[in-house]
Order: structure tokens, then C-alpha cells, then sequence
């Protein structure tokens, strides 16, 4: 099972730790593009226009500066850094030793400036989403478009991946679909189904929560994934079919009142 993540826009800045290596990351085939990218993005972190280039507010000008000096902020692992509010349903800090080492071998986020990471891997807090056209690179889901299938199909192997990505950071990597299933989730009410962002990402974090503490071995086809979903919701399978993976879309009642 592999389960992948998008990065959350919200990052909670390290207070101590030793600065980014990019040799403690895995999927060293990525390094030079890493470096390509980190130097794009201190550079345009600089611009007087950087700001809208990052299609970032003022509020966020703090961020902006912390692009500038990533080579010397502190790292820690990715599920530190990484909040919002798929993180937070996922909960990661209380997750038993166990568990946590499950979520570490099953985890890989997608990332605009990474490219590619494991759930442990130490990186720096920064602001860059998958969605920049940044100078020097191009359109980030481009420019790792061609650089993520070799290293991510052989990390994938065999194994059913489970695609919980938002559309942005999926353009970056198309999974075999013949053993990929995308997650979606809609809220239902008579009969028409509706996608909220927010209900979509929390619910996405807490079904990859379920996948790592659930009893039992993990799934290995779309079916088994199917009917480990529908331990706690109403959920259907899609076949695959066009080039596109399965899909598992996962139906919430709308809230009441």
C-alpha cells in the first residue's frame, strides 16, 4: 500500500533543528531538480513582485522571507511541518509507536519544491504551491511531471496506491491505474452530490488514519481498499477505465440543521 498526500499550504515553522540536507532525503534521483528549484524559488522570494508571483498575500510575507533562507533554517520531518486540516484529522502525534512507523513506510507527499517525500523526511518550513509558473522552472506540476514517474514507479512497485491528492499535485504524477484508486468525497442531499473542500480533505485524512490503525493487513487491490473504507463510511467503487485509475468516492450526509 502507498498511500499519497499533497503538502498542506500551511507549514509550522521548525524552532530547532539542523539545516535541510539533501542527502537525508529519500528519492535522491530528484536532487538535482530539488536544487533547481530551491534556487528558482530563493531567487523569485526576492522579486519586488514576489508576492503575486507565489499568488501569496501580504499576510504571508513572513513566509516569503523564510523561502530566502532555506538553506540555513531549521528541518524537521514532514509530519511536523506539514498542518491543516487534512494533517490534523490524520493526527500523526497520536498515532502509537506502531502505527507511526506504519505511517512513515506508507506515506509519500507530493511537493511543489521537493518534488517527492517519505513521511519522516526533514525538510524546512516554505511557501510554494504545485500551482506557481515559477521563474526559472516553469508550471511546478510540469516541471516534475518529468522528473517523478521513474523514482515514484519504483518505489510504487507493485503495490495498490491510494491517491489522496488534490487535483493541482495530481498533475504532477499519473500512478498506474490499473492498481491506483483516487479518493473522492461528496456530500449528498437528495440525490445530488456536492464536493467541500474542507469535508473532502478532512475526511481524506481520516480515512489514511484508518488505513494505518485499523487491524488486519493493509490492502492490496481497489476492492479490498472498498470495503476497508466502508468499515466506517457509505462508499462506492468505480472501475477503471479511459487511462483514469479506479475511484473510491466516499458519500457524507450533509450536516444537520
Amino acid at each position: 500500500m502507498l498511500i499519497l498526500l499533497p503538502p498542506s499550504e500551511g507549514k509550522t515553522a521548525v524552532s530547532e533543528g539542523l539545516p535541510i540536507s539533501l542527502s537525508n532525503l529519500h528519492f535522491p534521483a530528484l536532487n538535482d531538480a530539488r536544487t533547481e528549484v530551491l534556487a528558482a524559488l530563493r531567487h523569485t522570494s526576492g522579486h519586488p513582485d514576489a508576492h503575486r508571483i507565489l499568488g501569496v498575500g501580504s499576510s504571508l510575507a513572513e513566509d516569503v522571507k523564510r523561502n530566502r533562507r532555506l538553506d540555513v533554517e531549521p528541518s524537521g520531518p514532514a509530519h511536523d511541518v506539514y498542518s491543516g486540516v487534512l494533517y490534523d484529522a490524520l493526527d500523526y502525534p497520536h498515532l502509537t509507536p506502531r502505527q507511526k512507523e506504519k505511517a512513515r513506510e506508507h506515506i509519500v507527499i507530493v511537493s511543489a519544491l521537493w518534488g517527492a517525500l517519505r513521511f519522516g523526511d526533514p525538510i524546512p518550513a516554505y511557501r510554494l504551491s504545485m500551482s506557481v509558473d515559477l521563474p526559472g522552472t516553469g508550471r511546478l506540476a510540469s516541471f516534475w511531471k518529468r522528473v517523478l514517474d521513474e523514482p515514484l514507479r519504483a518505489h510504487a512497485g507493485p503495490s495498490l496506491v491510494i491517491d489522496c491528492r488534490s487535483s493541482t499535485y495530481a498533475a504532477a504524477w499519473s500512478p498506474p491505474p490499473g492498481n491506483t484508486v483516487a479518493v473522492n468525497v461528496y456530500q449528498e442531499r437528495n440525490g445530488e452530490r456536492t464536493v467541500v473542500s474542507h469535508f473532502a480533505k478532512h475526511t481524506r485524512g481520516e480515512l489514511v488514519r484508518h488505513l494505518i490503525t485499523r487491524r488486519g493487513r493493509a490492502p492490496e487491490s481497489p476492492a479490498q481498499l472498498l470495503r476497508a473504507a466502508q468499515e466506517r463510511w457509505t462508499a462506492e467503487l468505480e472501475a477503471a477505465r479511459n487511462g483514469r485509475g479506479f475511484q473510491l468516492n466516499v458519500l457524507l450526509a450533509p450536516p444537520a440543521g
